[in-house]
């Protein structure tokens, strides 16, 4: 059975969408023709992929489980395009970067300004997500993470420790008072996450000294977070550099409570070689380390290539 790539790309999309107009605008193609794809594939496949319904397509059970292997084919698609567009002797072609949504876009942006400044050939995308991609099936060229790497065939660089703690809003504090202990978050409006994931319980674990936490406001997104803190809202947890920034943020409770957060820098050691990839692995790594170090980001040259 030889499907065109297109069809598998169309299932793809319309399995994301939940409905062919929707798929078609997304793709750039007619609705009949993402009609045609579908049907196609459920024609050599032999079984139906999707249910008609008044909310619209529904997968089968044989979709779904199909899914996970266009999902593959789809970032491996991504993947040879970016090879593709790089050339050998220059910086140019697209470089696809992982990064929490904090680090994303609250560190990243000034860095990736001057690497364009530097490197106007070169395309950059950003991923900014908590969702951890996978550097093995080249979801991305280069990933910012807080753990360290398990995967051998991967290059990664540790780049520091990244300390957060408790901060409020200056009006924040006015209206309510500065606690003097941990005991007295009792006592005051405190901001933090909706659902308990494995890295905040290993947290809690390493920090037998934080009182149960009622939180006035739960957020998944630690950007979330971090705007109710900077709103005035109540006391959260956020970067000490992020907070360095703002005159208005105040620290709470300093030298009683700090986490550090592991940053590494990572890449495919298949990409080591790819001018796009050197120079701006390069560039993150020196200006993330500048933001670990309180560096300001104007500080940063891009065009000087860093090494350890």
């Amino acid at each position: 059975m030889d499907l065109s790539w297109d069809f598998y790309r169309t299932f793809l999309s319309v399995l994301q969408e939940g409905s062919l107009s929707a798929a078609a605008r997304e793709l750039g193609l007619t609705q009949p023709t993402v009609g045609r794809h579908v049907d196609a594939m459920e024609t050599a496949l032999g079984y139906p992929l999707f249910v008609r319904s008044p909310h619209g397509l529904l997968p089968t059970d044989a979709a779904l489980a199909l899914k996970p292997y266009a999902d593959t084919l789809s970032a491996t698609s991504a993947a040879l395009l970016r090879a593709a567009s790089s050339q050998r002797d220059m910086v140019s072609g697209t470089v696809r970067i992982s990064a929490s949504e904090v680090i994303g876009i609250e560190v990243l942006p000034p860095i990736l300004a001057d690497l364009h400044e530097a490197y106007p050939a070169l395309t950059i995308e950003l991923s900014a997500s908590d969702t951890v991609e996978d550097l093995l099936r080249q979801e991305a060229d280069i990933a910012v993470r807080m753990v360290a790497p398990a995967q051998d065939a991967l290059i990664a660089r540790h780049l520091g420790v990244i300390p957060i703690s408790f901060h409020a809003h200056r009006r924040y504090i006015e209206r309510r008072g500065m606690p003097r202990a941990l005991t007295d978050l009792a006592d005051h409006s405190l901001i933090g996450y909706d659902r308990e994931t494995a890295a905040i319980r290993a947290i809690i674990a390493r920090s037998p000294e934080l009182p149960a936490a009622s939180f006035a406001l739960k957020a998944d997104s630690n950007l979330a977070q971090l705007a109710a803190i900077r709103a005035g809202f109540g006391i959260g947890v956020c970067q000490n550099g992020l907070a360095a920034r703002d005159p208005d943020l105040l620290p709470v409770l300093s030298g009683l409570f700090e986490m550090k957060l592991d940053t590494w820098l990572v890449m495919h050691e298949n990409l080591k070689t790819a001018p796009r990839c050197r120079v701006t692995f390069d560039a993150l790594a020196r200006g993330l380390r500048d933001y670990i170090r309180g560096v300001p980001p104007e500080a940063n040259d891009p065009s000087v290539e860093h090494r350890d």
